[in-house]
């Protein structure tokens, strides 16, 4: 089986089940602070989630294109995957446990002929807040699943959500493809991770919403949320061992091997691989139509440490040739067909991987002759440490193992546990970091929320009309206390262009306008002037918000009923993002925090 025949008998699989099939969405969340990329398919239908209509009804399908990069480190390794393809289908407020389990079981064994033997299910144990999902076991139990199939665990392996600090969440059951390998103990299991077990499907159950207080309280509408990974399942079905042996990954794969044979190196098998997935990763997140560019911060900064990361191995194997483009273009031309804006976003992507290329080339020798004056100081037979060695990787994204190399050389040492340990309090940084920075925006779908996000739509508007149609909507991030917007242009926009700006958006706000909320084809909606961000992932209906005379936008929401309701908006910065993008932080309501107070924002 082919992957695109895969994804075909998918969507057929569940239109044929009265699923609308909706287009996959970008790779960048529109709105969405609680991520830096769409990790799973919800992320483009969290206001539908949580209770408004969508145009294609209550049960939905799709190929959603996804990056997760918490499992960066796993790449490699037979099954994990940076950038990957989810094959979802939903019901909100429609169907729920047993029609849910049901046809993702049918599909499986019916369809892909994956003996029923084969699979291991997980269900929710239960804890103090919510009760074990007895209702999930016995449904897999009436499909002849035995004991030693079913796992019972917490809500560490088993509960999905909530996306945000409040809002829709529940149990899950995640369905894995016994590889026949040993168990590795007696408490073998989906969760122990020793490959003997691969998760290949996800059923979601949003039955609770959580609230500000901790507490979980039941959901009016009660929502199914679900998730194949197309790489694994192909992987499966085609009695391959490795995603990386199967038809997504061997064109990439067989050029690579070309250019190390060019070259007279080698690389081990685990570089080459890590190589392959992040050259389709990088390759997917240049081609998307936001246009996001390298850079130190957010997405961009996840962007870039992938591309060095390909750079740095190549070098490590004494490669010097830029071979980020020749890769790249394997890719799109192989994904094009089913994902047209690579194509269209070539020439985009082949200058960045440049312009990348050329840019960290200089970092690394700035690196070289950092390490060199650490190593000078140090004397016969010493250790280089922790900390110098992490600076040199933290600031110079210079690896680790080039550090260990240049102090073997002189006859050093490099204190790794030093680096290691600073490494991991990096890590637990981030990670407390973030947890605080994604906090809010559309998944917490709240009356401050849908404010803020009308205000995007009259900024946008506003920033059409005194800079020119040059402007378009490139990303933008709303938390409880402000709002940022990202669009294309080529300049700074200067002090009296922002005055301007706000004084339209604030104009619209002491009119008091109603946001008009209309149902349309997407062709009809450009046809009466409406814009859109990405015109390729909308289905045959589609939400338009008028504010007239200021704004008219295909959007998902939430949205606020009156511009009244937005009180004052106020401009604290503007800056810039990355080439040819510009950054807007923006406030709303006479409480607005200090500029001092804004300038540190996230």
């Amino acid at each position: 089986m082919t992957a695109n025949e895969l994804r075909t008998m998918y969507l057929n699989y569940f239109k044929e089940r009265g699923h609308t099939e909706i287009a996959s969405a970008s790779l960048l969340p529109e709105n969405d602070p609680t991520v830096l990329f769409t990790t799973a398919g919800m992320h483009p239908l969290v206001p539908y989630l949580l209770g408004e209509e969508h145009p294609g009804g209550k049960r939905l399908t799709d190929i959603q294109k996804c990056v997760r990069t918490e499992d960066i480190d796993e790449v490699g390794d037979d099954t994990h995957c940076t950038f990957f393809e989810m094959l979802g289908n939903w019901s909100l407020g429609d169907y729920f446990k047993r029609e849910s389990i049901s046809m993702s079981f049918d599909f499986l064994t019916n369809y892909l002929h994956i003996p029923s033997e084969r699979l291991a299910v997980t269900v929710f144990e239960g804890d103090e807040w919510a009760p074990a999902d007895m209702e999930a076991e016995e449904i897999w139990r009436s499909f002849g699943l035995k004991n030693d199939q079913i796992f019972r665990y917490g809500r560490d392996n088993n509960w999905w959500g909530p996306a945000g600090q409040t809002g829709p969440c529940g149990p899950d059951t995640e369905i894995f493809y016994d590889m026949g390998k040993p168990k590795c103990g007696p408490g073998c299991g989906p969760s122990c991770n020793c490959g003997k077990y691969v998760e290949i499907w996800n059923n979601v159950f949003m039955e609770f919403n959580k609230e500000a207080d901790g507490s979980f309280t039941e959901l009016k509408q009660k929502n199914v949320d679900t998730g194949m990974g197309l790489e694994r399942v192909l992987t499966i079905f085609n009695g391959k061992t490795s995603v990386y042996d199967t038809e997504l990954f061997i064109p990439v794969m067989q050029t690579l091997e070309e250019m190390i044979e060019k070259e007279g190196k080698s690389l081990p098998e685990r570089d080459k691989r890590i190589i392959c997935e992040h050259a389709r990763t990088i390759t997917f997140i240049l081609g998307d139509p936001m246009h996001i560019s390298p850079s130190n911060t957010e997405q961009g900064y996840i962007l870039r440490r992938l591309i060095r990361r390909m750079i740095r191995l190549f070098r490590k194997a004494g490669i010097n040739t830029n071979y980020l483009c020749e890769l790249s273009e394997v890719l799109v031309e192989q994904y094009k067909p089913i994902y047209p804006e690579l194509g269209e976003n070539r020439a985009f992507i082949l200058e960045q991987l440049q312009r990348e290329y050329h840019l960290f080339s200089k970092t690394l020798d700035e690196g070289l002759k950092k390490a060199n004056r650490y190593l000078d100081g140090i004397d016969q037979g010493g250790v280089l440490c922790g900390d110098l060695a992490f600076k040199l990787y933290d600031t110079y994204v210079f690896p680790i193992e080039f550090t260990s190399e240049l102090a073997s050389e002189r006859g050093y040492q490099v204190d790794i546990n030093g680096f290691r340990k600073k490494f991991e309090e990096h890590q637990n940084k981030s990670r407390q970091g973030a947890a605080g920075k994604f906090a809010g925006g559309l998944t917490d779908n709240n009356e401050q929320t849908a404010r803020l996000h009308t205000a995007t739509h009259l900024l946008n508007g506003a920033l059409r009309k005194i800079l020119g149609d040059e402007v378009s909507q490139r990303g933008s991030n709303i938390t409880s206390e402000r709002l940022r917007f990202d669009f294309s242009f080529s300049r700074k926009v200067t002090k009296e262009e922002l005055e301007k700006v706000e004084a339209i958006v604030n104009e619209a706000i002491r009119k008091k306008i109603d946001v008009i909320l209309e149902e349309m084809t997407p062709k009809k909606a450009y046809e009466e002037g409406a814009i859109g961000v990405f015109s390729g992932k909308y289905g045959e209906m589609v939400k338009v918000y008028t504010i007239p005379g200021y704004s008219k936008e295909i959007c998902g929401g939430p949205h606020a009923k009156n511009t009244g309701e937005l009180v004052s908006f106020k401009i604290k910065k503007e800056e810039s993002s990355s080439a040819g993008v510009r950054r807007i932080k923006a406030v709303i309501n006479e409480h607005s925090p200090s500029i001092t107070e804004l300038n540190g924002m996230p």
